[in-house]
């Protein structure tokens, strides 16, 4: 109970325009991303719907997403809880993704127009300043715009939209990743080489940059979880 008390309040904005199962949704997934529910949490329906002063229907409809999403398991006549991460799901998320940027990386650099070059690199250099701060969300919001720049660069509609399916399991992992202390720079130096090479116009170095850094990405999530077990 003693965790429990210390995570920050859940609020939800009742003047959104979503709907309320959405709002509701949104406040638990930022939680468990920011690991204020950590793995192994229990989510008590009645107790999340009291602490948000919503009914239990919203929250229900949460909960229902976010098992579908894989944040969260159901487990029959004992509850729902916060799904822990494996290695295996580590390994399986960032195959994909490490094939999929590789790939966005090696078309960007063969295709992306010299304005979408510089505003790949206008990202990076804002993306340094935040990384400077300690605001974990605009950090990852940062990682994600810079990301999303690469994948539009490669003119690649089919590989920009598969990697965009894979943003709600991406999203935790980044979350967890960028929080390690000591990976923001080193995060931010291979964001360098990948640009790098595709204002070079060399699509072999820019798939090998983003190979690299994503695979150093799966590396510190595994270390992660050993450390965690």
């Amino acid at each position: 109970m003693a965790e429990q008390a210390a995570r920050p309040r859940l609020s939800v904005d009742f003047n959104s325009e979503k709907p309320l199962g959405e709002v509701v949704y949104e406040v638990l997934r930022t939680a468990i991303v920011k690991n204020h529910f950590k793995p192994g949490d229990r989510l008590m329906e009645t107790e999340l719907a009291d602490e948000m002063a919503v009914s239990r229907t919203p929250v229900r409809e949460a909960v229902r997403k976010l098992k579908a999403e894989s944040y969260v398991v159901m487990t029959p006549r004992k509850g729902t809880y916060v799904a822990a991460l494996s290695s295996q799901d580590v390994d399986d998320v960032f195959e994909i993704r490490a094939a999929l940027e590789a790939m966005a990386a090696f078309q960007a650099a063969r295709r992306a127009s010299e304005d979408e070059i510089r505003g790949i690199r206008d990202c990076l250099e804002a993306e340094a300043v935040i990384w400077e701060g300690s605001d974990l969300e605009k950090t990852v919001e940062a990682d994600i715009q810079f990301h999303s720049l690469l994948y539009r660069a490669s003119r690649n509609k089919r590989v920009e939209d598969l990697i965009n399916d894979l943003r709600e399991q991406t999203h935790r992992l980044r979350s967890s990743t960028l929080s390690t202390p000591g990976r923001l720079r080193f995060a931010l130096e291979e964001h360098r080489k990948i640009i790098d090479a595709i204002a070079a116009r060399e699509p072999e170095a820019a798939w090998r940059a983003a190979q690299t850094h994503i695979e150093r990405s799966r590396e510190v999530m595994l270390g992660l979880l050993r450390y965690q077990t």
